[in-house]
């Protein structure tokens, strides 16, 4: 075999390497939100360990009154992500962190490990 054959080949086998290392850290979870407030909500989620909000580009996730919606993010494996919402037209009712990630909340954060959340119900 030439050098430069073999040269190939362990680019390619560490290529192959790093990308199942990679893969081994993300993950994927699912937010199962459900609002049981007589208004629409709108609803964020918010990344506590890097730069990152679901859905982004300033776009939201919009749950009609009764609605549930099951949401799912490609995250990274241990991440810990928080919900923020709130009531359409009035961001002074909300829920979690609230719009853009600005309070702090005792139990509206998850750690990607994969799986559903238990469903979180938005009342009032």
């Amino acid at each position: 075999m030439s050098i430069i054959r073999r040269a190939q080949l362990g680019a390619l086998s560490a290529a192959i390497l790093l990308g199942s290392v990679a893969a081994s850290f993300a993950a994927d979870v699912t937010f199962q939100m459900r609002n049981s407030h007589p208004n629409a909500v709108e609803l964020e989620l918010y990344s506590q360990d890097r730069d990152h909000v679901w859905p982004g580009n300033n776009q939201v996730y919009y749950l009609d009154d009764g609605e549930t919606k099951q949401i799912p993010l490609a995250c990274d494996e241990g991440e810990k992500i928080c919900y923020g919402a709130w009531v359409s037209g009035d961001k002074a009712t909300y829920w979690g962190t609230g719009p853009d990630n600005a309070e702090t909340c005792d139990d509206c954060c998850y750690t990607c490990t994969g799986g559903n959340t238990e469903e979180i119900d938005l009342t009032e």
